[in-house]
């Protein structure tokens, strides 16, 4: 299972590093889609940062932290990352939903990616608690 989590998690860095880059590109994203699917818009409001580090690198940081800890066989770490990163992602999907008004494909993406690792970790602790 500890692989499958440092899969997902390493998904979880590249599209945190894809939103990123979104993040600090003035560029026509290929994300932008319509009104209601536009990274750039999600990517450049207030929501993005916190203080002045931007949310997709926080997330870059999240994901890798929860790759080395799968790979040291740290379950119960792995999940306690994976509930914060989780209700973080929730919270920013709030935002989206109900007052941007604007979804992103990369935020999304991540949330389904956090969920899977949450789902996982669950998974993985629980498991051995059978034992």
């Amino acid at each position: 299972m500890r692989y499958v989590i440092a899969f997902f998690a390493l998904l979880g860095v590249v599209v945190a590093s894809l939103a990123l880059h979104v993040h600090y590109s003035t560029e026509l994203e290929p994300c932008s889609i319509n009104a209601k699917w536009d990274c750039g818009i999600v990517n450049h409001s207030p929501y993005a940062v916190i203080g002045p580090v931007p949310v997709a690198a926080i997330g870059i940081a999240g994901y890798a932290a929860m790759v080395v800890l799968a790979l040291a066989r740290r379950k119960r770490l792995v999940l306690v990352a994976a509930l914060v990163g989780l209700g973080f992602s929730l919270y920013l999907t709030h935002i989206e939903k109900d007052v941007l008004l604007v979804w992103c494909v990369y935020c999304v993406t991540s949330l389904g990616i956090i969920s899977l690792i949450t789902l996982s970790s669950l998974g993985w602790v629980f498991a051995d608690r059978r034992r």
